[in-house]
C-alpha cells in the first residue's frame, strides 16, 4: 500500500475539458470512494490514476514516486473493471495468476502459492479448476477480486465492481470489500454512482460533479453536512426549497412559498433569501388534528410503497416535497396532514447556484 496524490489533474478530450485541476491526497491504507452521477469524470480520473488515459495537465504521484508518464504495468496498482473482463478460455486459476505470468513475478511454485493464497482471500479455493461460464455473477466478480489482489499492489482501483450483482449479492459483496480492506490494508480508490456504496464502504467520500470536486469528507460528515446545492439533492436526496430567513414568534424560522413556517436552529446565521434543504427521511408525518408547534400542512398526492417504507409525495401549496416514512405510517391520497421536522433537520444552505 502506498500514499497516492493527485495534483491538479486536467484531462481533455479534443477541445472538451473533462477533468477540471483535480487535487486530492489519499493516504496510505484508505479506502477512498469517487461519487457522482454518469458523466462526472469520475471513471476518467480512475482510469487516469491507472495509466490508461494520459493526463492533459498535473501529475500524479504514488509513494512519493511521480508516475506521471509511467505505462500502467510499471505503476504497481491493480485495477478491477465493471465488467471484471475474465479471460473465457482461461480456468480461475489461471486468470488469477495472469498478472503474475505478464509481470513475470515469482517461480511457477510462488505463483501457485499466491494464487491460493488469494482465492482462498475471496472464498474461492475450491473452484480453482472452473472455467469462467460455470460461475455466477458473484463468483466471477470474486475472481476478478482475487486476481487484482494477487500481486499485492500498491493501490487497488475498483470501477462500479458491484453495479451488475443483483440488490442481495450487492450487499454481500460491500461486506466482503470491507472486510477484505480491513484484512489487507490496501490504499484503494472506489468509484461508483452508488451513494449507499459509498457511504457504506468508505473512509473518504470524493463527491464529483461536472469534473470538479464538489465535496470530500467521511460518510457521516458529507451526509450530514452537504454544503451545496448539488451535495445536498445528490446525498440523500434532499427537497430543496426557496424560503425566506427571519425571526418570528417562536425564534428563527424559514418562511416556505406557501406561509407555512419551518422552525431553524438558533445558531443559523443567514437571513433574507435563501434554501431550505429538507431531507426525505427527516420528514415525520401526523395525521391532521394534532397540531402542535413546529409543524406545518400539507396534503398527500401520491403514495409509493417501498418495503420497509413508503415514499409520499406531498402538496404544500404550489410546492411538492417527497418523504420517506416508515411502512408503518399510512396515509392515503387526498389526506391532509402535518409534517413535522426534527430540531436541527433543517438546514441552510445560503447561496442558491452555490
Amino acid at each position: 500500500m502506498a500514499k497516492l496524490e493527485l495534483i491538479d489533474i486536467v484531462k481533455s478530450f479534443g477541445a472538451t475539458k473533462v477533468l477540471h485541476g483535480i487535487s486530492l491526497t489519499i493516504e496510505s491504507g484508505e479506502f477512498v470512494s469517487l461519487l457522482g452521477p454518469s458523466g462526472c469524470g469520475k471513471t476518467t480520473l480512475l482510469r487516469s490514476i491507472a495509466g490508461l488515459e494520459s493526463v492533459t495537465g498535473g501529475s500524479i504521484r504514488i509513494g512519493g514516486n511521480d508516475v506521471t508518464q509511467m505505462p500502467p504495468e510499471n505503476r504497481d496498482i491493480a485495477m478491477m473493471f465493471q465488467s471484471y473482463a475474465l479471460l473465457p478460455h482461461m480456468s480461475v486459476r489461471e486468470n488469477v495468476r495472469f498478472p503474475l505470468r505478464m509481470r513475470k513475478r515469482g517461480t511457477r511454485k510462488e505463483q501457485d502459492e499466491r494464487v491460493q493464497a488469494a482465492l482462498e482471500t475471496v472464498q474461492l479455493g475450491h473452484l480453482a479448476e472452473r472455467m469462467p461460464r460455470q460461475l455466477s455473477g458473484g463468483q466471477q466478480q470474486r475472481v476478478a477480486l482475487a486476481r487484482a489482489i494477487v500481486s499485492d499492489p500498491k493501490i487497488l482501483l475498483l470501477d462500479e465492481p458491484l453495479s451488475n450483482l443483483d440488490a442481495r449479492l450487492r450487499e454481500d459483496m460491500q461486506v466482503e470489500l470491507i472486510e477484505l480492506h480491513r484484512r489487507l490494508g490496501l490504499t484503494t480508490v472506489f468509484v461508483t454512482h452508488d451513494q449507499e456504496e459509498a457511504l457504506s464502504l468508505s473512509d473518504t467520500v470524493v463527491l464529483m460533479n461536472g469534473g470538479r470536486i464538489e465535496q470530500t469528507g467521511g460518510p457521516q460528515e458529507i451526509y450530514a453536512a452537504p454544503r451545496t446545492h448539488f451535495a445536498s439533492e445528490f446525498i440523500g436526496s434532499a427537497n430543496l426549497v426557496p424560503v425566506l430567513v427571519g425571526t418570528g414568534d417562536t425564534g428563527l424560522q424559514a418562511k416556505l412559498p406557501s406561509g407555512e413556517l419551518v422552525p431553524l436552529d438558533a445558531q443559523e446565521t443567514t437571513r433574507g433569501k435563501a434554501t431550505l434543504a429538507l431531507r426525505q427521511e427527516d420528514l415525520k408525518l401526523l395525521p391532521a388534528g394534532t397540531e402542535r408547534p413546529g409543524t406545518f400542512h400539507a396534503s398527500v398526492e401520491t403514495q409509493v410503497f417501498l418495503g420497509a417504507r413508503i415514499r409520499y409525495v406531498l402538496r404544500v401549496g404550489d410546492l411538492r416535497l417527497k418523504c420517506l416514512a416508515p411502512a408503518t405510517d399510512l396515509f392515503a391520497p387526498g389526506e391532509k396532514v402535518l409534517v413535522q421536522v426534527p430540531e436541527g433537520r433543517a438546514r441552510i444552505i445560503a447561496e442558491r447556484g452555490e
